[in-house]
């Protein structure tokens, strides 16, 4: 399976979040973060309007890093499994990437990146 490399798992602490934009269109299109140990991946989409989410750089987690937060209209995200708890889209979800570890890398397979 061919992969993309996002960054070095060592680059992304406990309780803070990455964009990346693997295919290089000047946005960030998808998110990693960790949270209680597990690194995540989702799209970088809320699904109320499908904007992005973050309000600059690599804020898409709230201040405590304890939610995944969408700066457009304040909808709140479980960053465990991306379900909406708060905001106008409660009850839905962020779209989940699987990606895998490898070396200490984290590689997001590119058959993702056109879906």
């Amino acid at each position: 399976m061919e992969c993309v490399a996002l960054c070095r798992l060592d680059e992304l602490g406990e309780g803070r979040s990455r964009g990346f934009d693997p295919q290089g269109r000047g946005a960030d299109s998808l998110f990693a973060l960790r949270h209680q140990g597990q690194v995540r991946v989702y799209r970088n989409r809320c699904p109320h309007l499908s904007v992005p989410l973050e309000y600059r750089k690599d804020r898409f987690l709230s201040a405590d890093g304890q939610w995944v937060v969408c700066y457009a209209h304040g909808a709140r995200f479980r960053p465990a499994d991306g379900a909406c708890v708060h905001g106008p889209c409660r009850g839905e979800r962020l779209a989940a990437l699987q990606h895998r570890e490898v070396d200490g890398w984290l590689l997001l397979p590119l058959q993702q990146l056109e879906a």
